[in-house]
């Protein structure tokens, strides 16, 4: 039954719980158990939340005495380092933040116990959750459990690789340009970006730039993050980005009152080249959806061919980033990791460069408002290419040879834009390598990502893989 566990997604876990057909404490034991047995390889736990079998414990007390259930009720659940856990370690990948503990929970982690999930464990990020490799001076290197020597990405790394292997059904991420979405098509599972300011941010570090920073769901199911988003989201009286309503669907188990419209894009789509087993993997889920009932169309966005988000993304963000950095940091040089020693060392954006780059964030707003009175949804890679082997080195695709951060192009536009977007997997590279597809959808249209996603999933042919590890 073990194996069995490790491999259901958090909802079917909450079912079984909830029909006493499984124990939340032989829930709790049995990723218990593969934390212990696949962790030293990987690297993803680094801190485990005492108390978590007690807590299962009371959990299974609760469901012999008719308590009223929580809908995660005995549900494990892992959470990024960078977010804060109540009397559990929050280090943020960094010495300079070693032994910090804080007192309270972050808002989504309290709304998910809130819910009845338990808290198992924190998973690695790169230092300060800022780059797109998970390694740090504190906590070391996260492998990729689908091959030990690629990366699971970053800044979710931790995450998505504990969540693939087994260790936790659900998890908390957060994303400022890819690190929800990267990860979790790198390591073949589902991660959702909502709407910028559904998710309140309270408990999250770094908070600048808040206005591009997201917090989410990862799991291995879409109905999983569905579920997740609806508890973790609405306003908390905290963020003053996180103002929007609670009265919302997931979109998930509903039917559209018209033919859901999607175009697709894959090459050209992007600023930069797209990996030829990526655009076949786009292609094969545009044409799964049409076979679905969908309305599907290859689309063009010139904006999004000719716009480079990356350089846009870096031009605002490390402005009001580095002064944050140049605080924590100040008497701890030695100490800095090499993503966070970039932004330090990188000169002001010129005031030119800083007002163009915010003039092409309106240019992509103007654009994706343009194409959603047309279309539902969006369908493209999510990142240009699969997970490569660890270490920051420039590479080829398709003939070109392009720097490492080309690796956020396709995820870049929706973080500065603040859009729904879900990243899942739908193919596989020819060395092994998950292959994911991104749905986008217009703002507070999150159902309909959601949805798009459902109907992808129930025809998607790599469904229930999980890593030999």
């Amino acid at each position: 039954m073990t194996d069995n566990i490790i491999q259901m997604d958090a909802s079917r876990i909450a079912e079984l719980v909830a029909d006493r057909e499984l124990s939340p404490v032989e829930v709790m034991k049995a990723h218990l158990d593969r934390i212990a047995e696949v962790n030293p390889k990987v690297n993803a736990i680094v801190t485990m939340a005492d108390g978590a079998l007690d807590a299962a414990k009371k959990a299974e007390a609760a469901v012999k005495s008719d308590a009223r259930l929580g809908p995660l009720h005995g549900v494990p659940f892992t959470v990024k380092d960078g977010i804060d856990t109540a009397g559990v370690l929050t280090q943020r990948g960094s010495p300079i933040f070693k032994g910090r503990v804080p007192d309270t929970d972050a808002t989504v982690v309290a709304r998910l116990k809130a819910a009845g999930a338990i808290l198992i464990a924190k998973t690695n990020p790169p230092e300060f959750s800022y780059s797109i490799e998970t390694d740090n001076f504190l906590t070391g290197r996260t492998n990729n459990p689908w091959n030990l020597d690629y990366t699971p990405g970053g800044s979710s790394g931790g995450e998505s690789a504990a969540i693939a292997a087994g260790m936790s059904p659900l998890g908390v991420g957060s994303d400022l340009s890819i690190s929800l979405r990267g990860p979790a098509a790198h390591t073949g599972i589902v991660g959702f970006k909502a709407t910028h300011g559904r998710m309140p941010m309270t408990g999250h570090w770094p908070r600048v730039p808040r206005r591009f920073w997201h917090i989410g769901p990862m799991a291995r199911s879409v109905r999983d993050v569905a579920l997740a988003y609806s508890l973790m989201a609405g306003p908390d009286g905290a963020d003053g980005f996180s103002i929007s309503p609670l009265g919302f669907d997931t979109g998930v188990g509903t039917t559209s009152p018209h033919q859901v419209r999607v175009g697709w894009l894959a090459s050209p789509g992007f600023f930069g080249p797209t990996d030829p087993e990526v655009i076949a993997t786009v292609k094969a889920a545009a044409h799964a959806l049409s076979n679905a009932g969908c309305q599907v169309e290859e689309v063009r966005l010139p904006v999004l061919e000719q716009t480079d988000a990356n350089t846009v993304l870096w031009q605002l963000q490390q402005m009001e980033t580095r002064p944050e950095f140049e605080k924590v940091t100040a008497g701890h040089e030695a100490q800095i990791f090499r993503h966070a020693k970039l932004i330090l060392e990188t000169p002001d954006t010129p005031i030119g460069d800083f007002v163009a780059a915010e003039q092409a964030v309106e240019r992509l707003r103007d654009s994706f408002v343009e194409y959603f009175q047309r279309y539902d949804a969006l369908l493209c890679p999510v990142t240009p290419f699969p997970a490569t082997k660890h270490g920051l080195a420039d590479l080829v695709i398709d003939g070109e040879t392009v720097s490492p951060f080309h690796v956020m192009s396709a995820t870049s536009p929706f973080s500065l834009t603040g859009m729904p977007a879900l990243s899942m997997r739908f193919g596989t590279s020819h060395d092994g390598l998950p292959i994911g597809v991104q749905i986008a959808s217009a703002w507070l249209a999150d159902s309909t990502a959601l949805k798009v996603a459902s109907l992808l999933e129930e025809v998607s042919p790599v469904r229930n893989l999980h890593p030999a590890i």
